[in-house]
C-alpha cells in the first residue's frame, strides 16, 4: 500500500498524512528542511500532521520553516504558535491546502510528566464542517491514555462533527492504549512506520469519527523518504458519508 494514487482522481476524498520529521534532521544526520518539503510535497495531501515540527530548546524556532513551506508548496501552515518562530505547539503542526477554508486553529495543553501538547483544526470539506486533532503522544503508555482521555473530553464539549485524530501515538501494541478513543474513532495503523531504515513499528496511526469512511492508505518510502527522517511518513484517502438525520 506504499504507491499513492495521484491526487486528482480522488476529487470526492480528503487526503491526509501524518510525518514525524525529527527536526527535519535525517538518517544522515544533516539538518535539510528541503529534502523533508520534497517528502511532504510528494503525498499530495490536503492536509498534513506534523511531529517535531520545531527545534526543542529555547524558543523553539521552526526546524521546518514557513517561508519555505510557503514558497515551494501547495500547503500553509496553521497558526498555533505563541513565540513568533515556532512551526507549531510543542512541535505539533498542520499544514493544509491553499484553497481550504479553516474557521478554528487551536492548540491543546496535554496532561503528562513530558511537555506534550495537540493542535486541534476545523475546516470545510464539501459544505460540512470536519475536525482534525494532530498528536504526538508522551512515550509511556499510562501518559498516553490520560492524554487520549484528555482529548477524549475537549471533544466532548464541542459540537459535534466528523473528526480525524492522526500522529504520532508513540504505541507500539497493535492494540493496548487506545482504549479512551475506541467509543468514538476507528484507529488505522496503515503500516510499519518506524524505524525509517527498518521499519518495525506501526506508532503512526489515524483515528476516524462516525461519517467518515476510509478509502485507502499507506506509508510511503520512496522519494527521500528512507533518509529525511527516522519515520516514514503514513496517509490516508477519506471519504464522508451522509448525515442520515439532513440528508446532507
Amino acid at each position: 500500500m506504499n504507491k499513492i494514487r495521484p491526487r486528482e482522481q480522488k476529487t470526492e476524498q480528503l487526503r491526509v498524512a501524518s510525518y514525524n520529521i525529527r527536526k527535519c534532521i535525517g538518517l544522515d544526520r544533516r539538518r535539510d528542511p528541503a529534502r523533508v518539503l520534497e517528502v511532504i510535497n510528494h503525498l499530495e495531501a490536503d492536509v498534513v500532521a506534523l511531529q517535531e515540527a520545531d527545534r526543542r530548546f529555547g524558543p523553539r524556532p521552526a526546524a521546518l520553516p514557513h517561508v519555505l513551506v510557503e514558497g515551494h508548496s501547495d500547503l500553509v501552515p496553521l497558526s498555533f504558535d505563541t513565540t513568533g518562530v515556532s512551526l507549531g505547539w510543542h512541535g505539533n503542526a498542520i499544514l493544509v491546502r491553499k484553497e481550504l477554508r479553516v474557521t478554528v486553529a487551536q492548540p491543546l495543553s496535554l496532561p503528562g510528566l513530558e511537555p506534550r501538547g495537540a493542535v486541534l483544526a476545523e475546516l470545510s470539506f464539501r459544505e460540512t464542517s470536519l475536525r482534525l486533532v494532530g498528536v504526538h503522544l508522551g512515550l509511556m503508555r499510562r501518559h498516553r491514555r490520560l492524554q487520549l482521555a484528555h482529548i477524549a473530553e475537549e471533544l466532548a464539549a464541542r459540537p459535534a462533527m466528523p473528526t480525524i485524530i492522526l500522529g504520532d501515538f508513540n504505541e507500539w501494541s497493535p492494540s493496548g492504549g487506545l482504549e479512551a478513543l475506541e467509543r468514538q474513532f476507528r484507529i488505522y495503523a496503515p503500516g510499519r512506520s518506524f524505524h525509517a531504515a527498518r521499519p518495525i513499528a506501526a506508532l503512526d496511526r489515524i483515528g476516524l469519527s462516525d461519517r467518515l469512511e476510509l478509502r485507502d492508505a499507506g506509508v510511503v518510502d520512496q522519494h527521500h523518504a528512507r533518509r529525511a527522517s527516522d519515520h516514514l511518513p503514513v496517509w490516508a484517502d477519506v471519504s464522508l458519508t451522509p448525515d442520515e438525520e439532513s440528508g446532507h
